[in-house]
C-alpha cells in the first residue's frame, strides 16, 4: 500500500521537474534563434561600418555567446567587436 503511494509520488515529483527543465529549455530555443538572427541581421545591413568597424565575425564563439545570452549575448559581441577584442 504505502510502496504505491510512494511510488505515485515520485513519479509525480519527475513530471514536474521535467514540466520545468522543458519550459526553460523552449525559453533558451527561442532566446538562441532570436540572438543569431539577430547577428546574422546586423551583419547584411552592415551595422558596424557605422563605427568604421568590419562586420562580426560568425564563429563558434559569436554562435554561442548569442545564442546562450540573446539579445544580451548580441549586445555584448556588438560592444566587444566595437572596442577590439577578438572574438
Amino acid at each position: 500500500m504505502y510502496g504505491s503511494i510512494l511510488g505515485i509520488l515520485i513519479a509525480v515529483v519527475i513530471a514536474v521537474a521535467l514540466y520545468y527543465l522543458l519550459k526553460k529549455a523552449v525559453y533558451l530555443v527561442y532566446n538562441a534563434i532570436i540572438g543569431i538572427v539577430l547577428l546574422f541581421l546586423i551583419n547584411l545591413i552592415n551595422l558596424m561600418g557605422i563605427f568604421g568597424r568590419p562586420d562580426i565575425p560568425i564563429n563558434l564563439v559569436t554562435i554561442l555567446i548569442s545564442a546562450i545570452g540573446g539579445i544580451i549575448g548580441v549586445v555584448i559581441v556588438i560592444l566587444l567587436h566595437i572596442l577590439g577584442v577578438p572574438l
